[in-house]
């Protein structure tokens, strides 16, 4: 709720007809794309279980694993007092970085530049920061010091290590030092504290306990999505479908049960009651993800009765509804019979899923992203504050617009700047205490950047393919440069482009007919809301920089053309 006396934000007005953004989809169920990929090529659809097709509902999910952690670390010998710390679902975001030497929860972009630094739950400014990083800038490299929280389990983790800092820094008992604390004639360094906190996840993990209490209330931490089973219907019916989770038969076999399961004559379910095994032709578990996508480990047959794992390496064929343990990608292939960009990978993993099956055995990638639903929301609501962002560079390149090399005059930006720095912060608590998973700003976060890099497709969830056909061509923006985004040059006003265009339409008909149903696109309606002046009084896009236009057809992420570029 807003506080007294705020207005909330007016609806965004209706598209007028032949307006281009009338023919988008939902931003809630559309795809984003950042390499074009074919729908109709991929032969098979794989996916990973946790946070995929089996979602985990936030926060309850987290507020368990979190006190499971709790009561670890106080059993091998923390203080009781940490189990006051409850779960805060607004301070932590994926990709953050803790440095085991100092302490701090870092956000960085991919060049290791510091765009965020909490020290426990205090958020530290200026000479503050310049005492533990004199540049601002980290050596990503040093992978023993700095360790990337990536995935959505570590979003406990990272809430934890904040939590242990607080009172460690707080307690009367310890003595603070730069590298950890003093109690005594014991000494306890971030680095140990890493590693107990480290121990402690893979307690939880492996030892069944997180396990344990999620199945004995399925309800209360699992998403059920009645079209789950309809969207991997059809997707049987175009190729293959395959499940590789690093999880257990018995847990895996629970879990999808329970989201397969309508026997309880849900209306909503739109498919015939079946067992979840036939949804898929291989059914992988333990696979031990990254090295799945490397050498792997031994392929075994799963006795689905009890659950235990038959005796002896298995080669022979594709078995109809067999449940396999280990193996690699490469044996995927194999069984399934088809090769890397065959096949198009759904995973939450931007490490263990996406950069690994991309970078090692060139599948197609696409990454769940749960998080962009609330980070779509911000982006849309919050649009004041993105102009107000533009008229103080406006007013930036006035102040700069008739100064050169020979100028004596030094204009006062010192307030300027602080209102920059103040909407800026104002923009990133829209999305939580640590900002925004994507963006600090204007400047893209680390995670950011490996999803465009690495992730071909991605989406708040696998179920925004209800949405599209499976002869859809997802097609790229293209990736402009700074000199590309910023100088303009010539092009054909709509008149002249229609004028150009009618040998080409009468052809091919009208671009509002093909596959995707986008039409023509000013390209300079399209500047106008997606860029921003720079200091320099030229544009330079907040937002991802306007699509192409090509022969009058746009070229968009959702793609409209007749090949994807791939080989």
């Amino acid at each position: 709720m807003g506080s007294e006396g705020e207005r909330a934000p007016a609806p965004a007005p209706a598209p007028a007809p032949g307006d281009p953004r009338a023919l988008r989809r939902d931003c809630q169920h559309r795809i984003f794309v950042n390499r074009s990929l074919a729908l109709e090529k991929i032969k098979c659809f794989g996916f990973d279980m946790d946070y995929t097709l089996a979602m985990y509902k936030s926060p309850d999910y987290e507020e368990l694993a979190f006190a499971l952690l709790l009561e670890h670390l106080v059993s091998i010998g923390y203080p009781h007092e940490i189990l006051a710390y409850k779960y805060d679902p607004t301070f932590p975001t994926r990709g953050l970085v803790f440095d085991a030497l100092y302490g701090n929860l870092l956000k960085v972009d991919s060049h290791g530049n510091l765009l965020v630094c909490a020290h426990g739950f205090r958020f530290l400014k200026g000479a503050e920061i310049l005492h533990y990083y004199p540049n601002k800038f980290i050596q990503r490299d040093d992978m023993k010091r700095f360790h990337i929280l990536n995935t959505l389990f570590n979003l406990t983790e990272a809430h934890l290590y904040a939590c242990l800092v607080d009172f460690f820094t707080n307690c009367s008992r310890y003595v603070n030092c730069d590298t950890g604390y003093k109690h005594g004639n014991l000494f306890m360094s971030f680095r140990s504290m890493f590693q107990d906190v480290r121990e402690a996840m893979d307690s939880v993990h492996l030892s069944g306990c997180l396990k344990e209490k999620t199945l004995e209330n399925l309800e209360k931490y699992v998403v059920k999505d009645p079209r789950v089973p309809l969207l991997l219907s059809r997707m049987k019916e175009v190729g293959k479908v395959f499940l590789a989770t690093n999880s257990d038969y018995n847990y895996t076999d629970a879990i999808m049960s329970y989201l397969f399961d309508f026997s309880d004559g849900d209306k909503q379910a739109e498919t015939p009651q079946r067992p979840w095994r036939s949804y898929f032709d291989l059914i992988v578990v333990d696979t031990r993800k990254p090295l799945f996508f490397a050498e792997g480990t031994v392929l075994r047959q799963v006795n689905t009765d009890t659950g235990k794992l038959r005796i002896g390496t298995y080669t022979g064929p594709l078995q109809h509804c067999a449940v396999y343990s280990g193996g690699s990608s490469d044996v995927v292939c194999d069984l399934l019979g088809v090769k890397g960009k065959d096949i198009l990978y759904m995973g939450d993993h931007i490490f263990g899923d996406i950069l690994k099956s991309k970078k090692r055995q060139g599948w197609r990638t696409f990454l769940v992203v749960p998080e962009l639903a609330r980070e779509l929301q911000v982006w849309t609501e919050k649009s004041e504050l993105f102009e107000e962002l533009r008229s103080l560079d406006l007013f930036l390149a006035e102040l700069y617009q008739h100064l050169d090399s020979g100028s004596s005059e030094r204009p006062d930006i010192s307030s300027i700047k602080r209102r920059i720095q103040k909407v800026t912060h104002e923009m990133d608590m829209c999305y939580g205490k640590m900002g925004s998973l994507f963006r600090c700003g204007s400047r893209q976060t680390l995670f950011a950047n490996q999803l465009m890099r690495y992730a071909d497709l991605y989406a708040a969830s696998f179920i925004n393919f209800l949405y599209y056909p499976f002869s859809y061509l997802f097609r790229a923006p293209p990736v402009l440069m700074a000199h590309e985004s910023t100088v303009e040059h010539g092009r054909l006003d709509v008149g002249e482009a229609g004028t150009a265009l009618a040998p080409w339409l009468a052809q091919h008909g009208h671009p509002g007919q093909q596959v995707g149903g986008r039409g023509l696109r000013s390209r300079r309606a399209e500047e106008s809301q997606h860029q921003q002046p720079d200091a320099g009084g030229v544009l330079c896009p907040l937002s991802p920089p306007p699509p192409f236009q090509v022969a009058g057809v746009r070229r968009d992420s959702s793609g409209e053309e007749e090949d994807d570029g791939e080989a």
